[in-house]
This record gives structure tokens, C-alpha cells and sequence, in this order.
């Protein structure tokens, strides 16, 4: 559930950015914004990929698959 709200407040974030850039800036405030559309796409790409590897430890046995048995 973190997880999914990581990842929303990325997207958001990422959507904001985008919107910021059409809009009329200097070019300090450009390049503020795109540094920082680029760490908020790390960031998802990052959590998208744990999260990828976690789901397919859990399918494939791996050593935290015991606690999907729990939840």
C-alpha cells in the first residue's frame, strides 16, 4: 500500500513537472524543473523495479516468499 502511494505521488509529481515545462520559465527554472523531472522518473523507474522483483521472487520461491503466506 506505501508502495502504491510512492508510486502515485511519482506520477503526480512527474505529470506537475511535465505541465511546468509548457509554461513560460527562464531557463534557470528549466533547468530546475527538468533535473527534477528526471530524479522523479529515476525514482518510479527505481520502485517500479523493486517492486518487479519482489512479486517475482515471491512467484519464483525465493527467500521472502514464505511472508506472501503470512499476509
Amino acid at each position: 500500500m506505501i508502495d502504491d502511494q510512492l508510486a502515485r505521488a511519482h506520477r503526480n509529481n512527474i505529470q506537475r513537472y511535465r505541465h511546468l515545462l509548457q509554461t513560460s520559465l527562464t531557463e534557470f527554472e528549466r533547468q530546475f524543473v527538468e533535473r527534477r523531472l528526471n530524479e522523479e522518473r529515476s525514482k518510479l523507474e527505481m520502485l517500479v523495479s523493486s517492486l518487479s522483483n519482489e512479486v517475482h521472487r515471491d512467484q519464483s520461491g525465493g527467500p521472502d516468499s514464505h511472508l506472501s503466506q503470512i499476509a
